[in-house]
């Protein structure tokens, strides 16, 4: 089986770190044609681009904030102008702000929502367009969380967001299933990431010594890998990943429901 991507024309928000420049670099290895590759830290995203071009991909990147309501046009209008078309998408951007069922504020359910379901699904809406529009197959693949299924205490609003990507994700596969536009997702799991890292390390004050700590717990005595979930999505985004549609694969070190 070749997972290949040859020539397609995809679309990455969250690409200038963790899993979005992961997977940024294993479409451009799977022969993707050209990428768009997008992040709030466009410093960040342009140096991961400049790496990728050298590999033979036509590479586009734009610094977007995805909580402003602009952005998903924005982004899809930089595809569409530089490159004619949108063959694939990897939503791969996401907050991970903590918030429980008593210390959430309007303030974060806001943030979240925007970045987290709001900007995807205008994202999803602005390429799946695009394919109705040329009567093109095309294919879509969102970053979940295992925590869509529950989640933990203190990402009560992170896994509202994640649950309705879900339901949007498989809403979207079943709308467009007779236009050939897959939609996929996938529950990723604990991910040894530079933002989980931020976020694990200051934000919460566990110090640089956190990952050792945190790894020591899981079951394969390691959180997982970015390249790990490039690797499924790519898989995804491909051709050899046909017919499957509306499915959202659990990335996870445990078993849900175990």
């Amino acid at each position: 089986m070749k997972v290949e991507l040859s020539g397609k024309v995809v679309v990455v928000t969250g690409a200038a770190s963790g899993i979005g420049a992961a997977v940024a670099r294993l479409a451009a290895e799977s022969g993707a044609g050209a990428l768009v590759l997008s992040d709030r830290d466009a410093d960040g995203c342009r140096a991961v681009g400049e790496g990728i071009a050298g590999q033979g991909p036509a590479v586009e990147t734009v610094g977007a904030d995805l909580s402003d309501l602009g952005s998903a046009a924005a982004i899809a209008g930089a595809a569409r102008r530089r490159f004619g078309r949108i063959d694939g998408l990897v939503n791969a951007a996401g907050l991970t702000t903590r918030a429980s069922m008593l210390d959430g504020t309007p303030g974060v359910w806001e943030e979240l929502f925007a970045v987290n379901a709001r900007a995807p699904y205008f994202l999803m809406r602005e390429a799946i367009g695009d394919m109705v529009a040329r009567g093109a197959a095309g294919a879509i693949v969102n970053v979940l969380s295992i925590n869509a299924h529950c989640g933990a205490p203190d990402l009560a609003i992170y896994s509202a967001t994640k649950g309705a990507l879900l339901t949007l994700t498989k809403n979207a596969a079943n709308a467009h299933l007779r236009d050939r536009i897959r939609v996929n997702g996938i529950n990723l799991g604990w991910a040894a990431t530079e933002a989980e890292h931020r976020m694990q390390s200051e934000t919460l004050g566990h110090g640089p010594g956190w990952l050792e700590a945190a790894a020591a717990r899981m079951p394969l005595g390691r959180l997982l890998e970015p390249g790990e979930a490039a690797r499924l999505a790519v898989f995804l985004l491909s051709d050899a990943s046909a017919p499957m549609t509306g499915v959202a694969l659990d990335l996870e070190q445990r078993v849900t429901g175990a």
